[in-house]
C-alpha cells in the first residue's frame, strides 16, 4: 500500500497503481515465482518511463474517441499536382508564386503530402487479427494465418495455381516448403504476416512435410474461401517496403514468352516506352513492379536490369556471328551501352525557361524544313544558336550573327574541352554548335531548335541542357517517294545540281533511320512521322506545347 500511496502522490497511472497492489498482495499465491521475479516486475511497474508512456497512450487514445483531430482533405498530393499545372500555364508570376511553384515541386515536400494523404485516407486499414502464437511438439514458435484464397498467384515448381499473391519453393537445405517471394500488393503483402522465408508446415491442417510445391498447390487448389496456414516465422521478419524508383522500359516484354520466369501468371507484361513503377528490387534477377499511375493492380514480375543486360549481351554476341554486317567495328554503336531501364522523374515546366528542342533523323527527311517554318510562325520564340567556325569571315559577315569566327587553335582547345555538342571539318575549316550557344538561348526565354546529327544526341542529353529529343522517321519508301515526287523536293545528297531524288536515294533514307532507330531509339521523347508535312509540321507544334505545359517523364538526374 505503501507503493500505492506513493505512486499516487507523484500523479502515477491509476491502472498501474492498481496493477501493483494487486501484484503486492498476490506475492504469496503464486510460489513458483521468485523474489527477483517479483522485484523486476515491480521495479518496472514503478518506473518513470513506463508511466510517460502510459500517459502519452491515454492521452492520444482521448483525442482520437473525442474526434479532436480529423483530417481538413485527403488528396493534398493531388491538389499540390493541379498548383503546379497551373501554375506553369501561366507567363508572368509574382515572386511569392514562383516560390510556391519551386516549393511544391521538392521531393521532400511532395512526400509529406504523399504521408499526409495515406494517413488521412487510413491506408493502413484494415486492422489486422491478433497474431495467434502456440508452441509445437519440437517447441518452435508457429503462427497461425488465415487469408483469403483469391485470384492472385502463388506458385512453385512448374505448377500455378491463384491463391494469396506469393510464391513457394523447396529449401535446398532442409528440404522444407518454404515462402519464396511475396508480390506486392497482393493478399500475402496485405495482410503483412506471412514473410519471405518463413515455413509452412500446414495448409489447413493438412501438414505438408515431405511434399513437393505441386503437392502443396493441389492442397490451396482445392480449397475454398479461407485457407489457414501454420507457419514457423523465418528470422528475418523486415516487410516489404515499397519503393520509389520509376522507370522507362527501353524493350517489349511478354511474361508469357518467358521460359525462365518463375511464374508466368505473376509475370506484368509492358511495351518499350512503358513508365513502371519499381516496388521491390530484393531479388537479384526479378523485379516486382506495376504500371505507372495503376495502385489497384497488384505488382508483377519482370526481368531485372542484371539479368536483361546479360539476355542482351548473349543476344548479340549470337547475332554477330551469324550477320557480322549488322554493326561493324567501325560503326559509331556504343558497344557499352546495353538499354534496359533508365530511371526518370517528373520535370515540371518553368514559366519562361523552355526546354531545347531537337530533331532528330537521318538527311533528307524534311527537318530542315520544319524547324523553317516554326521560326516563320514566331521568330520572337524559336531561336537557333549561332555556330562556330575557324574560318576567316566572309565580306558583309558579322561576327556572332552568322559565325561565331575563331582561330583553329581556340576552337581545337574547345573541341578538347568537350564544350561543343557537335562539329565536323569542311573544305579545311573547322565548323561546330556549342553547349553554351544553347544555354544562352534558353536563359534568355527563347526556344532553342537544333537539328543536329544523330552522335550529338548523347551529347547533348545532359541535366543542364534537358533537351526533348523528338525523332523525325520516313514513311515507308512509296509514300515517301510519292509525296516528296509531288512537293518537287530537291535531293540533299548532290550539292552541285537541283535535282529530285532518284529511287537509290529513298533507299538510303529508309535504310539510315533504321539504323538510328536501332542505336538511338531509347533516347527520343516523341516520334512523328513525316508522310505529309503540314501534318507532322501540326504534331510537332503539339508535342512542343506539351514540353511546355505538362510535366514529362526525364531522367531522373535532371531532376535531382
Amino acid at each position: 500500500m505503501t507503493a500505492a500511496v506513493v505512486m499516487e502522490n507523484l500523479n502515477w497511472d491509476p491502472a498501474l497503481s492498481k496493477l501493483l497492489n494487486s501484484l503486492e498482495e498476490n506475492k504469496t499465491e503464486i510460489p513458483s515465482c521468485t523474489d527477483e521475479e517479483f522485484g523486476f516486475l515491480s521495479d518496472l511497474l514503478k518506473s518513470k518511463e513506463l508511466n510517460a508512456l502510459v500517459n502519452v497512450h491515454n492521452k492520444i487514445l482521448t483525442n482520437v474517441k473525442d474526434d479532436k483531430f480529423f483530417p481538413v482533405l485527403s488528396n493534398a498530393m493531388d491538389i499540390d499536382v493541379e498548383v503546379l499545372d497551373l501554375l506553369s500555364t501561366k507567363t508572368h508570376l509574382s515572386e511569392e508564386c514562383k516560390e510556391l511553384f519551386y516549393l511544391l515541386q521538392k521531393p521532400h515536400i511532395q512526400g509529406l503530402l504523399c504521408a499526409h494523404d495515406a494517413v488521412a485516407q487510413k491506408d493502413y486499414y484494415p486492422r489486422l487479427p491478433e497474431i495467434p502464437l502456440e508452441v509445437d511438439e519440437d517447441e518452435e514458435t508457429v503462427k497461425i494465418v488465415q487469408l483469403v484464397k483469391s485470384n492472385e498467384p502463388l506458385c512453385g515448381g512448374a505448377g500455378v495455381e491463384p491463391i494469396v499473391g506469393a510464391t513457394i519453393k523447396t529449401c535446398e537445405v532442409t528440404g522444407k516448403i518454404v515462402i519464396a517471394r511475396i508480390m506486392h500488393g497482393g493478399a500475402a503483402d496485405r495482410s503483412g504476416l506471412i514473410h519471405v522465408g518463413d515455413e509452412v508446415c500446414e495448409v489447413n491442417g493438412i501438414s505438408v512435410e515431405g511434399k513437393t510445391p505441386n503437392c502443396v498447390l493441389k492442397i490451396l487448389q482445392n480449397s475454398e474461401g479461407t485457407i489457414t496456414f501454420k507457419i514457423v516465422p523465418a528470422d528475418s521478419k523486415g516487410g516489404i517496403r515499397e519503393s520509389k524508383v520509376r522507370v522507362r522500359a527501353h524493350f517489349s516484354y511478354t511474361a508469357a514468352d518467358d521460359p525462365y520466369i518463375p511464374c508466368k501468371e505473376a509475370g506484368l507484361d509492358f511495351v518499350k516506352g512503358d513508365v513502371l513503377h519499381i516496388v521491390s528490387q530484393d531479388d537479384a534477377y526479378w523485379w516486382q513492379a506495376r504500371r505507372e499511375g495503376d495502385r489497384n493492380m497488384r505488382a508483377g514480375l519482370i526481368p531485372s536490369r542484371a539479368l536483361q543486360e546479360r539476355r542482351i549481351i548473349l543476344e548479340r554476341q549470337q547475332k554477330e556471328k551469324t550477320d557480322d554486317d549488322n554493326i561493324t567495328e567501325n560503326d559509331d554503336f556504343d558497344r557499352e551501352e546495353i538499354p534496359t531501364y533508365e530511371e526518370v522523374a517528373k520535370l515540371y515546366p518553368r514559366p519562361g525557361i523552355y526546354r531545347p528542342v531537337v530533331l532528330i533523323g537521318p538527311p533528307g527527311v524534311g527537318r530542315n524544313e520544319l524547324k523553317r517554318r516554326l521560326m516563320a510562325t514566331d521568330p520572337d520564340k524559336y531561336r537557333t544558336p549561332v555556330p562556330y567556325t575557324s574560318r576567316a569571315p566572309r565580306p558583309g559577315e558579322v561576327n556572332g550573327k552568322e559565325y561565331h569566327f575563331v582561330t583553329r587553335e581556340k576552337m581545337d582547345e574547345d573541341i578538347e574541352s568537350g564544350k561543343f555538342i557537335e562539329y565536323g571539318e569542311y573544305k579545311g575549316n573547322l565548323y561546330g554548335t556549342s553547349a553554351e550557344s544553347v544555354s544562352s538561348l534558353v536563359n534568355a526565354g527563347y526556344v532553342c531548335l537544333l537539328n543536329p546529327h544523330y552522335q550529338a544526341l548523347k551529347m547533348l542529353r545532359t541535366p543542364q541542357l534537358k533537351p526533348f529529343a523528338i525523332y523525325v522517321k520516313p514513311p515507308r519508301f512509296e509514300i515517301l517517294k510519292e509525296t516528296r515526287n509531288e512537293a518537287r523536293a530537291r535531293s540533299t545528297f548532290d550539292e552541285t545540281n537541283s535535282r529530285g531524288f532518284t529511287d537509290e536515294e529513298f533507299q538510303e533514307i529508309l535504310h539510315s533511320a533504321a539504323r538510328i532507330e536501332f542505336l538511338y531509339s531509347h533516347l527520343f521523347d516523341d516520334v512523328i512521322v513525316n508522310a505529309d508535312l503540314s501534318m507532322a509540321f501540326e504534331q510537332l507544334v503539339g508535342a512542343i506545347h506539351r514540353v511546355e505545359t505538362e510535366p514529362l517523364w526525364v531522367p531522373a538526374s535532371w531532376v535531382q
